[in-house]
């Protein structure tokens, strides 16, 4: 399945482009890259060589779809197990 803007805290995120736009610790913010590793808390995102770890809930991230579009997402409604997130279904707040 292809990401989409209504889809994308339902899909796997590892491989995606993502930047982090705004953050309680300012010095997250600008960090850009491809996400390399997920946990229940945090993001793994390449940058010059390095995995930066940024927790989910305290950052706002945009995403680069594969169609080249932007697609913002309040960390938050990303926190949970990978597995778990992608699996919800029926009256899902993911969906």
């Amino acid at each position: 399945m292809t990401a989409s803007a209504t889809t994308l805290v339902r899909e796997e995120l590892v491989g995606l482009p993502v930047e982090v736009v705004a953050a309680s610790n300012p010095d997250l913010v600008g960090i850009e890259g491809d996400v390399v590793m997920e946990t229940t808390r945090t993001l793994g995102i390449e940058q010059d060589d390095r995995v930066l770890q940024v927790p989910k809930a305290d950052a706002t991230f945009e995403w680069t779809l594969s169609t080249g579009t932007g697609v913002r997402t309040a960390g938050e409604r990303l926190v949970g197990r990978p597995a778990r997130r992608t699996e919800k279904g029926g009256d899902s707040t993911w969906r």
